[in-house]
């Protein structure tokens, strides 16, 4: 309402004051912060409204005593308050004091510039209902009109005129709460009215919640600005602290803002962390663009949105040396951003933060992920580790073990993508670490660890910006861990495994031998490894770790480095490559391992098999890195898959065996006697089974009905007593039955691995086939069912060999499978040509006695093998070649582009056509 005529006027005598509403205190009285002086500054006045009462807010005295007493608000007081701070907070006024005010400042308020255009005040909350009027026996014209508004207002029932109950109009203010966590929790991170009552400093707010009247003190989430600190009496001002405080109460102070409450900062005062927002905008954020905050590590975490926002509004303030940052230099990156970026495979975990990952180039790097630590004992004051007294970090401290299993099976032998963050220098107790962001697809390693709980998220000092890239990241799944009580961070008292280290201890490894040597093939994990044939095993149904070298074969020593007096001994010939051939094929791997016997230090003798059924002694022989000696325990099937594995090496002449010559001269020998002419003897076969080397599988057409009929009488016995499932426990090697996913039918299987998922991997012995399935799909064969050989038998095709192109032997072998497989009744015919191992080489011919082998040279799938130097072989390879020269003149396949084999010399670095 404006105020007119000489009523409103204000007398010569009386003093006039203008500014800017920053506080309403009551329904009478108001904070007026002046606009500021020549000397820049702004001075604040308590203004009440004269010849008017509002009715008293309620309070709560002594407020840190524990006897404090709260004084409710008289009914109305909160409307009358509310009702000028809607109108008047961060508005210009002027303000007419009363010429008689002598104590206090009272007056007239105005809502403008001047007095003779703006809205009184005085006359405004009367008019509403929600003051009374101070009547005098001689009340002035000014007091008189306020009589006559006080009297309007109650002809209308307005204000505390109303009929209403008193009651219904007095807050039910909630000045403690009892449970500060779920007090935040009930509210789900949803925004809530409030309205700011008090700034005690840039980052520490007082708040009344909307509409359930709780008052909180709610610390701004992620963010800290300079503050108060208490000398005796007084409070003394930290740099900037009275500059961020004026920030906020400019734009926030009783204004109407949402709260988003995000955690408890102080379970004991019942400090609450939030993040307030205004209608402009996120009030933190303002905060560190102006360099009037810093971001803080210990609450960042909890900030509802992401912190990336934070930190980006930080920079800015950094780089413009605002405020806070005046001081700030930009800290030296190493190197530039593609020298930061590593990509490559994941070999070795270590212990629960570190990764050893393969690059690109074929070297290996330690690397370490950024800003977290794995769990310690120091994590757990309480807890005393009662494992084996020589005691292992790995296994004795609580979470450290789930932590390394959790990186092992996330990223063993898979790619990584790693970005540097930060070195850490070599000090006089660790070594240099280089410090990772991880990523393995979408996911953040470092983060995926945290949020179970398995690793802590290190805190820095402010201004320390080595870290990781995506450090707020981390603070926010250590929040949710921490939450959720998951690992570390668990009110569970700690458990460890109870793990005997029988390694090197010759009465314990005495004792478990026996045992060992029941049990047969056993689960194992590879925790390390020594060299080419010295593994540190850990078996996890027996819970112990044992130190096993692989039987029967001799493998070249690792150097050792000089100590205790002793010369360092370099290392063998062959011996890293036999080191890095077991490193990548078993280290953090799951195995299957079969225990012989135990030598006189303790150590175990054995053999290892991967998953997918390869044996880790054959192999090493079969690259030429060791070589095959039989001892009194190895048995015949051993030996024969080394020995053969051997035979391959010294025919390729790789490795140790690169200058052997014996081999050629018993070959000289056996050519002088051998035959000049081939051996033509054709069988009949159906091919049902192609592998990735063009060797197939095939069952001899004559033995058909043998199958048929053993298949039809198992698949009856079978149906007549069904197999329980789970009943039957597979082991590497056992003949069983299986079912097979395509037909759901029953079929002979033999198991070649058993993962630790309760997988299987089985091959059909009567079709050549393999498949991975579940243990359930398996059962006991019954009795007489085994007596019939394995039907499919393993053949090569002779005398030609694949690309070493990849694309081109996928092509090759679609043609191939296209020759054989399309009609599985067709029939073909095979003439064994020579034998490599115990795989016979055949030529095979279809219906129309076509050489399907001579096909595939013709239309350029295939090369062909010029190592055949046997005489009965010689007119038969002659033909061979004679087609290889017409598909290459054609460029055919996979000689389009050319002559490749022109460039297999060595001099051009070029692998030779694969066999």
């Amino acid at each position: 309402m404006a105020a007119t005529g000489a009523q409103a006027k204000p007398q010569q005598q009386q003093q006039l004051y203008r500014g800017i509403v920053k506080q309403v205190t009551s329904g009478d009285c108001v904070v007026i912060k002046s606009l500021a002086n020549k000397d820049g500054k702004s001075l604040e006045k308590t203004l009440m409204l004269s010849s008017i009462t509002a009715p008293r807010l309620g309070r709560r005295i002594n407020p840190t005593s524990p006897d404090s007493t709260i004084e409710n608000d008289a009914p109305y007081a909160f409307e009358a308050r509310e009702f000028l701070r809607k109108k008047l907070v961060g508005k210009e006024v002027c303000f007419v004091k009363d010429a008689n005010s002598l104590t206090l400042d009272r007056g007239v308020l105005y809502l403008g510039r001047d007095a003779a255009t703006g809205e009184n005040i005085n006359e405004a909350i009367v008019a509403a209902g929600l003051a009374e009027v101070r009547r005098l026996n001689k009340p002035t014209e000014f007091e008189t009109r306020l009589v006559s508004l006080e009297d309007s207002a109650k002809s209308s029932n307005l204000g505390k005129w109303s009929k209403d109950s008193d009651a219904d109009h007095v807050r039910n203010i909630k000045y403690t709460l009892e449970n500060a966590t779920g007090f935040v929790d009930s509210f789900r991170q949803k925004p809530i009215d409030a309205i700011v009552e008090f700034v005690r400093d840039g980052s520490t707010l007082r708040l009344l919640l909307l509409p359930s009247y709780h008052q909180i003190t709610v610390q701004l989430s992620g963010i800290k600005s300079p503050g108060f600190k208490r000398d005796g009496d007084q409070e003394v001002p930290e740099p900037f602290a009275e500059e961020a405080k004026q920030f906020v109460e400019t734009r926030l102070l009783q204004r109407d803002v949402r709260v988003i409450l995000e955690g408890v900062a102080n379970q004991t005062n019942g400090i609450l962390l939030g993040t307030v927002l205004h209608p402009n905008g996120n009030i933190s954020e303002f905060l560190l663009k102006e360099g009037l905050a810093k971001c803080v590590d210990w609450s960042m975490g909890v900030v509802s949105g992401g912190a990336q926002k934070y930190r980006d509004a930080e920079k800015s303030a950094k780089l413009a040396k605002a405020k806070l940052w005046k001081n700030y230099t930009q800290a030296q990156t190493n190197g530039d951003e593609s020298s930061r970026n590593l990509t490559g495979k994941v070999v070795e975990c270590v212990n629960g933060d570190g990764l050893v990952v393969k690059l690109q180039d074929g070297s290996f790097k330690r690397i370490f992920l950024s800003s977290i630590r794995p769990p310690r004992l120091a994590d757990f004051p309480n807890f005393t580790p009662k494992g084996d007294k020589k005691g292992n970090q790995l296994y004795d401290v609580p979470y450290l073990f789930e932590a390394r299993e959790f990186l092992r099976k996330k990223l063993i032998g898979k790619k990584v993508n790693c970005t540097i963050d930060y070195v850490q220098p070599k000090s006089d107790d660790y070594p240099e670490k280089v410090c990772c962001t991880v990523m393995f697809g979408e996911t953040n390693v470092a983060e995926a660890l945290v949020s179970q709980g398995l690793a802590k998220v290190i805190r820095y000092k402010q201004d320390d910006d080595k870290r990781s890239s995506r450090y707020d990241e981390l603070l926010s799944a250590e929040s949710r861990a921490e939450k959720k009580g998951a690992g570390i961070h668990s009110n569970k008292e700690p458990t460890t495994m109870k793990v005997a280290d029988v390694s090197s201890d010759v009465s314990k490894a005495k004792q478990f031998l026996p045992f060992l040597q029941r049990t047969g093939k056993m689960d194992a994990l590879v925790e390390y490894v020594s060299s080419g044939s010295r593994f540190k095993l850990y078996l996890p149904k027996e819970t112990c770790v044992i130190t096993l070298l692989l039987s029967s074969i001799d493998c070249p020593r690792l150097g050792r480095p000089a100590m205790n007096g002793q010369q360092a001994q370099p290392s063998d010939e062959f011996a890293e490559e036999a080191f890095l051939y077991s490193k990548s094929h078993c280290m953090h791997h799951e195995v299957r391992v079969d225990v012989e016997s135990v030598d006189k230090v303790g150590n175990f003798i054995g053999q290892i098999t991967t998953v997918d059924g390869q044996n880790i002694a054959a192999g090493l022989v079969e690259n030429g890195w060791a070589s095959v000696y039989k001892s009194s325990s190895t048995s015949a099937a051993l030996f024969t898959v080394l020995n053969n594995a051997e035979l391959k090496a010294k025919e390729k002449r790789i490795g140790k065996w690169k200058n052997y010559v014996e081999e050629k001269i018993v070959k000289e020998e056996a050519e002088k006697n051998e035959p000049a002419e081939r051996v033509i003897n054709h069988k009949k076969i159906v091919v049902t089974e192609v592998n990735n080397d063009l060797h197939f599988y095939g069952q001899l057409v004559e033995n058909g009905p043998k199958l048929e009929q053993l298949t039809g009488q198992l698949r009856a016995e079978l149906d007549a007593r069904p197999p329980v499932p789970g009943a039957y426990t597979p082991k590497v090697g056992d003949v069983c039955v299986a079912k097979f996913s395509m037909d759901e039918e029953w079929y002979r299987a033999r198991v070649l691995a058993v993962q630790s998922n309760g997988n299987v991997n089985v091959l059909f012995i009567d079709y050549g086939n393999k498949e991975t399935t579940k243990s359930t799909n398996l059962a006991q064969i019954p009795a007489g069912f085994e007596s019939l050989p394995a039907q499919a038998h393993e053949y090569g095709l002779a005398m030609v060999q694949l690309s070493a192109d990849e694309d081109d032997v996928e092509i090759a072998l679609d043609k191939f499978r296209e020759l054989v497989l399309a009609d599985p009744e067709t029939e073909f015919s095979i003439n064994q040509e020579y034998k490599v191992g115990n795989i016979e080489f055949v030529s095979l011919y279809d219906a129309a006695n076509n050489d399907i082998g001579k096909k595939l040279v013709a239309d350029g799938y295939v090369s062909v093998d010029r190592q055949r130097r046997e005489r009965r072989l010689q007119k038969i390879l002659t033909e061979y070649l004679k087609t290889l020269s017409a598909a290459k003149a054609a460029h055919k396949i996979m000689w389009r582009y050319g002559d490749k084999e022109q460039d297999d010399a060595n001099e051009f670095g070029m692998a030779p056509v694969r066999k």
